[in-house]
């Protein structure tokens, strides 16, 4: 009768244990599915635009990325200045100082690689998005997640 009576807990006992497996395993995956462990979805064309670092028009760090294909695949033509320092837009030499290429990807990795007037070498640079709203750009170095970058969207004026 004893053998039985333990035989019957030890039983009981399996089936608790894996019905606790069951709903730790389920708690887990229903995080996962209702976003905790999702990848962020970027498109493109919300990054397309002229930014300014901070919305700090006194410094005037901009940074335009554009629809124009570059002579690499997949890369678009993008371009940086500091108006502070006397640099517009207007100033940038087709494909040289201040011009970049640009890779996006809609989970946010972002590679830069910026040009130069006497054709230096060119090394990427890989950042990660955390943020692409219609107003609002945060980024950061991939190695260096402590190296934000702050945007602000420029409604520009025709």
């Amino acid at each position: 009768m004893k053998n039985g009576v333990n035989r019957a807990l030890a039983a009981k006992n399996k089936l608790y244990y894996l019905v606790l497996v069951a709903l730790v395993g389920f708690a887990f995956s229903s995080c996962s599915a209702l976003g905790g462990d999702k990848e962020p979805s970027y498109q493109l064309s919300s990054l397309q635009a002229l930014w300014l670092e901070n919305g700090d028009t006194t410094y005037g760090h901009f940074v335009r990325f554009t629809t124009q294909q570059s002579d690499e695949t997949n890369y678009l033509y993008g371009r940086e200045w500091t108006e502070s320092e006397d640099v517009y837009e207007e100033d940038l030499l087709p494909k040289g100082n201040g011009w970049f290429k640009y890779k996006f990807e809609t989970n946010g990795s972002l590679t830069e690689i910026h040009l130069m007037d006497n054709g230096g070498a060119e090394i990427p640079k890989v950042y990660v998005v955390s943020k692409l709203t219609s107003t609002d750009l945060e980024y950061y170095e991939k190695d260096r997640s402590n190296n934000k970058f702050y945007f602000s969207k420029v409604v520009e004026t025709k």
